[in-house]
């Protein structure tokens, strides 16, 4: 594998990776280290002229693994939770990791009051009125923008994968 294959995969595979190694840590910063870490030793095999027969379940499979070890180097009570994680990554959790990362690129695309007014809305669980009070504007303009961000979305969903998503936090 050149470079520019590799860095099309990592282009492809670096979100949901990161999004699949956020929901073991729940520190971003950590989960993105993980999935670099993990990055860059495949590189390192592949450079060595090995090869790597399934890239995207070596990838998961590391990522599962550091982030498992990872989390019992910040945290030794994590014991409890880590056992309940599988042993294996299923499709189910790679299903939801690219569904996440699609979900947060389409939300990253959104123009920028939009995007403010969903994330007020979704993430931090303000109502209409409180966004209106916070951005001072009326609260007519935060439902157009709330209409206008899920119509964004669902076309954007819509058209990544040919079926409609629910939104993780909603």
């Amino acid at each position: 594998m050149n470079s520019a294959v590799f860095k099309i995969e990592f282009d492809r595979l670096y979100l949901p990776l990161c999004m699949y190694s956020l929901r073991i840590l729940n520190i971003r910063e950590e989960a993105e280290d993980v999935v670099q870490q993990c990055f860059t030793a495949v590189w390192q095999i592949l450079r060595n002229g090995e090869e790597i027969s399934n890239l995207k379940g070596y990838l998961y499979r590391s990522v599962r693994n550091r982030s498992l070890k990872r989390s019992q180097e910040l945290n030794s009570e994590l014991t409890e939770c880590i056992e309940n994680i599988s042993e294996n990554v299923s499709e189910e959790d790679i299903d939801t990791s690219e569904r996440d990362a699609k979900l947060w690129n389409a939300i990253d695309r959104l123009p920028e009051k939009c995007r403010e007014v969903f994330l007020l809305s979704k993430r931090d669980g303000l109502s209409h009125k409180e966004i209106a009070e916070r951005m001072d504007i009326s609260v007519k303009t935060v439902e157009n923008q709330m209409t206008k961000a899920f119509s964004r979305l669902r076309e954007a969903l819509d058209n990544s994968a040919g079926k409609v998503f629910f939104l993780p936090f909603l």
